[in-house]
Formats: C-alpha cells, structure tokens, sequence
C-alpha cells in the first residue's frame, strides 16, 4: 500500500477535547514489514478505537482569493437575483456583507469575499464558525445565533448584502428586507451545488461560482484517480445523541465521495431520502471503510457506547480497522470549502488502516 502524506490539519475543538484523552503513538514498532499496515500513517487520537481525521487541517488555502465580478454586470449598479424566497435587487459587488449561517459563510469564504463579512451569525458548539474555514473568520463580529440572528445588530452592521441559507422564522425574510437586500439560496444539502451558484449569483460572481465548481470536480475526479476510489465501497454514518443513521448517495458527504468515484455498500444505496435510521441494524453500518460522524459531546458519548459493543467490534471494518471519525462540519456541511475538505480526507485515509 502506498504512503500517503499526512496533511497539516487542525481538529475542530469538539472532537480534539472529546479525544484528548485517547493519545494513540504514531507508527507501530516491531510491525513486519510485509504486514501493510506498516506502511500507513497513524494519527494521533483516537475515539473507541477509531483514528480522528481533520487534526491539524490545513486551513490557509479554505478562503482563495478574491474572485471578480461577473464581466456581464454593469459596475455600480444592482441586478436581479432569483433565490429560495423570492427575488430581490442586489448590489453587483457587495461591499459589506452579513451572513446568518455556515452555509452562507461557506460561499462567501469559497469566492475569497470573506474580509468583506461585517457580521456573521454564530453556529452551536466551541467556536462560532467552522474550524474548517480557519481562525480568522472565527474573529468577525457575531449578530446572534444562526438559529435566532439579532435584527438590531445587523442594523448596526450597516450591510450592503445579507445571505443565508433559510428564514430563522416566517417574518425574518420581510425584516432583514428593511434593512438591506436579502437573499436565502436555500438549505438543502441534496442541491448543495445549485445553491453555492445561488450565493454567487447574489455576489456578483455567478461565473466565478460555476469555474470553482467545475475547478472542484476536476479536483474530485483526480482524486479518485489517485487512491483508486472505484475499488472501495464506503459507509458513512451518523451518530446523534440517541440514534445511528447512514448517509445515503444523495447526502452532502454522499456526493462528493460520488464525484471522486468511491462506490457505496448495496445497503446504503437509499433513495430518495438523503439519511436514514439505523439504530436497530448496526450491520448497515458496513464498508470496505467506514466514516463516522459525530455531532457534539452527546453524540460521542452515544458513539463511544455502540463503537465498544459486540454487534460494532463484528463489523469486518471495524476487525480491518477501516474505521475513521470525521469533523461533522465538513461530512454533514453543506458547500464547496466543506466538499474541498472532504477530497482531503479521502486522499488521506481510503487506502489508510485507523491507528487506534
């Protein structure tokens, strides 16, 4: 099997503080040398036997540069954009944006316009942005809860734009409109490439937004191309405080490892919906390889207790030890940064054994 670079990743704060306690040593010593497994990079923490993907990502390339304007689009004026409530008249290079939600800052972050946010809404958990689009957008003023965003400070952020991706609440859409032009793109993982051109349309940069696709499913296909995707059938599920769920070909998670070429196991080809429950059949569980995703502190613990049974231990990736646990912003996100990140841990882990 051949080695593969570890990338320079850096592991949300949720997962590096629920797995800070379960150091594993990188490499093993006395391997035989004919035992692939010696030549696989290990990471460094582990949750119930399961290597932690993302510590220490590379987050300096997330946001590129700046994109430019839409050459169609007259400077200084406004255009019409058609979006997920309505339409509305928007600026052609927003100046001063505000974004209510990570799918949002996720779009402006892929198009290099996020120096121009003034405001942002903040996401549940450790920090109030995605560890995966890096520090600094952690830094920009907050304007409420994504879930409950703070009319009066996005006033005072004085925003030539506002994004997101759906209404907190029925009469959000009609008060943000008093304050600046608004556009939702929509929220739904299954179209998440559709909305990202939505956000670009609504800043300027359609075209931008559509190259950066198709920059994106070159990438993808080069990628499934280098760990010869088509050979692996990959499982990925979902642990919430309570139950355990697969994420189907119509997931966020689902489409990009689709656009790279990983296969998915026969059981976990579902359609039409994107998820489905499988706390009551943990063998739809299995893979060649199996990513877990995690939700918060709740859901490790419910992780951790399945991961240790008997039902979990009998799966053949979990005897091969195929199991990896990966940052629920980027698996379960929704936009071109989070898909970026995913290729990244595909290139780093489909041909990798867990060091746990």
């Amino acid at each position: 099997m051949t080695l593969r670079p570890r990338s320079q990743v850096r592991l949300s704060a949720s997962v590096a503080t629920a797995a800070a306690a379960l150091l594993v040593l990188a490499g093993c010593s006395g391997t035989p040398e004919d035992d692939d497994a010696s030549t696989i990079v290990r990471t460094t923490t582990a949750i119930a036997g399961a290597s932690v993907v993302g510590i220490e990502r590379d987050t300096t390339t997330a946001c590129p540069a700046q994109t430019p304007v839409d050459p169609g689009l007259a400077a200084g004026g406004t255009h019409l954009v058609t979006h997920g409530v309505g339409e509305t008249d928007v600026p052609v290079d927003p100046q001063r944006i505000v974004v209510l939600d990570s799918t949002a800052m996720d779009s402006v972050c892929a198009l290099g316009l996020w120096e121009r946010v003034v405001g942002a809404g903040a996401d549940e958990g450790p920090t109030p942005q995605p560890p995966y689009l890096g520090t600094g957008i952690s830094e920009i003023p907050g304007i409420g809860p994504a879930v409950a965003p703070d009319v009066a400070l996005i006033a005072e952020a004085q925003p030539d734009l506002i994004l997101g991706s759906s209404p907190a609440s029925a009469d959000l859409y009609d008060r943000l409109g008093e304050i600046a032009p608004t556009v939702f793109t929509g929220s739904d993982p299954v179209a998440w490439k559709e909305q990202f051109v939505t956000a670009g349309s609504a800043l300027g940069r359609a075209d931008a937004a559509a190259a950066a696709l198709s920059v994106y499913e070159e990438e993808a296909q080069t990628v499934g191309t280098d760990v010869d995707a088509a050979q692996t059938q990959a499982s990925v599920v979902r642990f919430s405080p309570e139950t355990l769920s697969i994420q189907g070909p119509e997931s966020f998670a689902g489409q990009v490892l689709a656009d790279t070429g990983v296969r998915r196991p026969s059981t976990q080809r579902i359609s039409p919906a994107a998820t489905e429950d499988v706390t009551e059949d943990i063998a739809r569980a299995e893979g060649d390889i199996v990513y877990v995703v995690i939700g918060g502190e709740a859901s490790k613990k419910h992780a951790e207790t399945v991961m240790t049974t008997d039902a979990w231990e009998e799966l053949e990736a979990a005897k091969d030890r195929r199991i990896f646990v990966v940052e629920g912003s980027v698996w379960n996100g929704n936009g071109l940064a989070a898909a970026r990140a995913i290729l990244t841990d595909l290139r780093n882990t489909l041909n990798a054994y867990s060091g746990g």
